[in-house]
């Protein structure tokens, strides 16, 4: 086959003809760089329905049909009016403007109907899909008048409307008597937007008058005026009450588009107005997108859907009866593809199948187009056929099925078009694209498949050769029906060149490969189960022998997952230092590490494995199901289940417990009291009563304690009675006629049960008798007894016992208190205070008896205050002591001293007041000027004098404090003068600050002075000027 083809895009491609008699389509000749670029036709832009409004004053005014497609070439474009194609000429009405189509000077009569534009390349045609060109006018309403309409008062009435001719939708109004007066709709009027006629239910005296029916085109909005009605009444009576006349109502089916909005009308005559209500059949309640305007008698149902499908009923009733009108809506959808063709392309000789399949309602039928006409009416060979459902076949393809295809997919509510490409391939072998593999290896023993795959339309013969002779096929050698060549358990000799030889009717073409036979690889190791403790490392060894040719690849696997060298936490090292050695070491082996570790070794030509299992030795696992079986006050009986034991034997268990008073977990002991690997059961002992438990269990083996199980349900011991009194009994003090006892509380671990108390006993020294008294609470820590018979600090016998709800427990032991004491009766005499400095007072007295009459003197209360105070500041001394300094007070401020002696019962009565004026505060201003100078190891200090305020004391002398570093205790120099010689040790720095003194205590401190080391013996002499 030779194809012409002339690269020019002014011509459509040429074709030649063979004889054979099969036409070839240049397109599917050339090269497939070039097939890349061409593309068949592809709509990117269809016609749509078109509705023009008539006017009869302008008759030259054009519609354009819009008609788009993509296509390489490019598509050329022609139009057809109801199957008819159109041809454009000059000085036609029709034009083309690429491929949308231009029509003038419209003619209602002529140019009206269903337009479809084609659209055509070398690879075939394509129909758009239909659209139509319809015209929307409103002729005038006849001209004469109208006879009036005669009814009674109470009667019902329908005026007609009868629009004129026209063409598209039309909305309808009425005028009653002049415009702009229209008639509103209510129960009692309305106007049917299907005849445009107006309904009165019930006329009324104030409804006489002319009305007129007003018509409007949607599409062209031009509006029309019928001539008036007059509405008159009788005058022979007023019409009587009479059951519903339904006069409005719609069809018996309806017949609805999904997604479309349907309106139903239903009004009814009568007198009472009736009313007027609507229900589904079938009982099903209305949706919430439905709109049932009762008033106007509209049931709308937007968005409408297949289940929206059903019969509905109107029901007119008033007080005389009802009436009813039924109708059904059916649902019906235009097609919509789910199954579309695609493009394909097949070699010569081939089959097709194309499915095609839509949904709708009702089921669609199928139709197919070749280039743009019905397959039907072409005269083609009978090897095609349709076959159900849409799906079209067409057996052993030849060239001239080469083309553009369509499936039409239609019921009565519209049609869906897709398009398909066919091409018919018809190639000479070629190997360009797919060469034999070369060099293609296998093992010795091994299969290999050596591939043949050229492109060649139709499939020809495929042949072998090996080196320069044809190859023979024995039960090792076989060649595939697909053309490959496939040897079984290669040997040797079975290494060399071979060669694919591909033949069809258009020619023949070869390509060759070369075939190696390389050594198998074969794993030394043998499989081995290894067996190693926590925390050791070990080597698993990978040595292979293979052919020297291959590289090798080791992998390794644990529990079949791919191990990553560098992560699992550094566990995994690869140590196979040769070429043909991959072993691994796990380091610090975890229990975790056990299991199946599987070495994987591959080549260019071959893989195999080898696996090896690892059993990690270890602590046992944690033992489960911790049951506490039976518990008394003091015991517990346990039972557990074992856990893993690592695969060393458990040797024993350990039981630990805690409480919400322990810390932390703590062993306890046990009958028996070692528990055996074997045993699943312990009683625990030497528990506390009334406390809440947790256990748990721990295992041990050769290797060492596992870790703990989870704890056990929290259980309480039994009660029983108390055993622990309270500790550090003892009381005294209180007011006057009571004895104070006072205890530790016992901890709530030790108290045995609930309800726990104290019972405390007393008695006074000397007697036999006890008096007992009941504390109820568990954190109580004292008693108090009050009796105006008890002498102040009388001594009496005490102990302390305990209960609960089990009974009464021990006594502490006895212990002796005394009662309450008596406060000093007498004053401390011989009051004296002196000022010791302006911060400064010291107090001091005569001492009392420290026992007269059973009142003690443990100390003395000093307090002062200075005038006009009102509260006083107090502090004690302990003992016999005398005397007082009392810190902190102002200087040059008048105090006033009281003095009085105390005890646990109280503060006694006061001394006599006496006041004392402290002294004036010491000096404000520090030293200032200091200057120093070193000669060998003294320093001289010099300082100005400070002079003090008028209301400061005067200054007595100096304090030099000098120290070794800033942290030491400072030595202290005083004198009368404002220089001071200093003898300091060599190679060491001091810190040096001067304070003034005076009766009023020290002043203010210089600025602390830094004197460097003084090296050597040399003589040194600076100064230094502090202001």
């Amino acid at each position: 086959f030779v194809c012409l083809f002339q690269n020019d895009s002014t011509d459509s491609p040429q074709s030649c003809l063979d004889g054979s008699g099969y036409m070839l389509f240049c397109p599917v000749c050339v090269s497939p760089i070039e097939s890349n670029v061409l593309q068949s036709p592809v709509f990117t832009k269809q016609p749509g329905s078109i509705v023009f409004p008539v006017d009869s004053q302008e008759n030259n005014r054009d519609v354009v049909f819009s008609c788009e497609a993509q296509g390489s070439p490019s598509p050329l474009y022609r139009w057809k009016l109801n199957g008819t194609a159109i041809t454009p000429k000059s000085g036609s009405h029709y034009s083309l403007s690429g491929g949308n189509l231009r029509i003038s000077h419209l003619n209602k009569d002529q140019d009206a109907g269903t337009y479809q534009c084609l659209a055509s390349n070398s690879f075939g045609t394509i129909v758009s899909r239909e659209a139509s060109l319809t015209f929307a006018y409103l002729g005038n309403f006849k001209t004469h008048r109208r006879n009036s309409v005669s009814v009674r008062e109470g009667q019902g009435v329908v005026l007609l409307c009868g629009p004129p001719s026209h063409s598209g939708d039309l909305t309808f109004s009425w005028i009653f008597n002049e415009y702009p007066s229209f008639v509103k709709q209510d129960t009692r009027r309305f106007i049917s937007q299907e005849t445009g006629n107006l309904y009165i239910a019930k006329v009324e005296p104030s409804d006489v008058g002319n009305y007129t029916c007003v018509v409007t085109n949607t599409v062209t909005k031009t509006r029309v005026q019928g001539p008036p009605t007059p509405l008159v009444l009788r005058s022979d009576g007023i019409m009587g009450e009479y059951e519903p006349k339904i006069e409005v109502q719609f069809p018996e089916i309806v017949h609805v588009a999904k997604g479309l909005t349907v309106k139903l009308e239903c009004f009814a005559l009568g007198n009472p107005v009736p009313s007027i209500n609507w229900n589904r059949v079938d009982g099903i309640p209305f949706s919430r997108k439905v709109d049932v305007r009762k008033a106007s008698g509209v049931l709308e149902i937007p968005y409408f859907q297949q289940e929206d499908a059903g019969t509905y009923e109107c029901v007119a009733e008033n007080s005389r009866g009802k009436n009813t009108v039924k109708g059904k809506l059916s649902f019906y959808a235009p097609p919509h593809l789910i199954e579309k063709p695609e493009d394909v392309q097949k070699p010569i000789d081939d089959s097709l199948v194309w499915e095609c399949k839509a949904t709708g309602k009702p089921k669609p039928s199928y139709r197919w187009m070749k280039n743009g006409e019905n397959m039907e009416s072409l005269e083609v060979r009978p090897i095609w056929s349709e076959v159900a459902d849409g799906a079209l076949s067409i057996s052993r393809l030849t060239l001239s099925d080469i083309g553009m295809y369509q499936c039409v997919a239609g019921n009565k509510h519209g049609e869906v078009y897709s398009n398909a490409e066919l091409r018919v391939i018809a190639v000479a072998p070629d190997f360009s694209q797919n060469q034999l593999r070369s060099p293609t290896m296998v093992k010795e023993g091994g299969d290999v498949l050596i591939e043949c795959r050229p492109k060649m339309s139709p499939w020809g013969v495929i042949s072998w050769r090996k080196g320069s002779e044809a190859l023979r096929e024995s039960h090792r050698v076989s060649i595939l029906d697909n053309g490959n060549l496939r040897i079984q358990n290669s040997t040797r000799p079975d290494a060399g060149l071979y060669t694919c030889v591909a033949r069809n009717q258009f020619g023949v073409a070869s390509s060759s490969g070369t075939l190696m036979v390389k050594e198998p690889t074969i794993i030394t190791t043998a499989p081995s189960t290894l067996d190693v403790t926590v925390g050791e490392s070990i080597v698993l060894p990978c040595q292979v022998t293979h052919d020297p040719s291959l590289k090798l690849m080791f992998t390794w696997f644990f529990n079949e997952q791919l191990i990553h060298f560098g992560n699992h936490g550094g566990y995994f090292e690869k140590v196979g230092g040769q070429h043909s050695a991959g072993d691994i070491m796990i380091r610090n082996i975890q229990l975790r590490h056990a299991g199946k570790y599987t070495c994987a070794v591959q080549t260019k030509v071959d893989s195999i494995s080898i696996a090896a299992d690892l059993v990690v030795r270890g602590p046992p696992g944690p033992p489960t199901s911790i049951h506490v079986e039976e518990i008394s006050d003091t015991t517990a009986s346990l039972s557990w289940r074992p856990g893993p034991d690592n695969h060393s034997p458990i040797t024993t268990y350990t039981i630990q417990a805690r409480t919400p008073f322990s810390l932390g977990w703590q062993a306890v002991t046990t009958v028996p009291e070692v528990v055996g690997g074997r045993s699943l059961t312990a009683t625990v002992i030497d528990l506390s009563p009334w406390v809440e438990y947790e256990f748990r269990v721990l295992a041990s083996n050769a290797i060492g304690t596992g870790e703990p199980s989870k704890p056990s349900k929290q259980a309480r011991t039994k009660e029983t009675s108390p055993k622990v009194t309270p500790a550090n009994v003892s009381g005294g003090g209180g007011s006057r006629s009571e004895l104070v006892i006072t205890w530790e509380p016992v901890p709530e671990e030790l108290q045995n049960g609930g309800g726990f108390g104290y019972v405390v006993a007393f008695r006074p020294s000397g007697t036999t008798g006890w008096m007992q008294a009941a504390v109820p609470s568990s954190e109580a820590s004292k008693y108090v007894f009050k009796n105006e018979s008890i002498q102040p600090f009388s001594p009496f016998q005490v102990k302390v016992g305990v209960y609960n709800n089990e009974g009464e427990g021990p006594f502490g032991p006895i212990i002796t208190i005394y009662s309450a004491e008596e406060e000093p009766g007498r004053a401390p005499t011989r009051i004296r205070a002196k000022s010791l400095s302006a911060s400064e007072i010291e107090v001091s007295w005569k001492a009392l008896p420290w026992n007269t009459s059973k009142r003690r003197v443990l100390g003395y209360e000093v307090s002062q205050k200075r005038e006009k105070e009102e509260a006083a500041s107090v502090q004690r001394t302990v003992g016999n002591q005398t005397s007082a300094i009392i810190r902190g007070v102002r200087g040059s401020n008048t105090y006033y001293v009281t003095v009085r002696a105390y005890n646990t019962a109280g503060a006694g009565p006061p001394s006599v007041t006496v006041n004392v004026t402290t002294k004036k505060p010491p000096p404000s201003q520090p030293p200032v000027k200091v200057m120093w100078n070193t000669l060998n190891s003294k320093i001289v200090l010099n300082w100005e004098q400070v002079k003090a305020l008028e209301n400061e004391s005067e200054v007595t002398g100096y304090k030099v404090l000098y120290k070794r570093n800033r942290h030491s205790r400072p030595s202290v120099m005083e004198t009368n003068t404002t220089s001071v010689e200093l003898s300091l040790p060599m190679n060491e720095e001091y810190f040096i600050q001067i304070k003034p003194f005076g009766e009023g205590g020290e002043g203010s401190s210089s600025r602390q002075i830094t004197i460097p080391r003084i090296p050597g013996q040399s003589i040194v002499d600076c100064s230094l000027t502090l202001q």
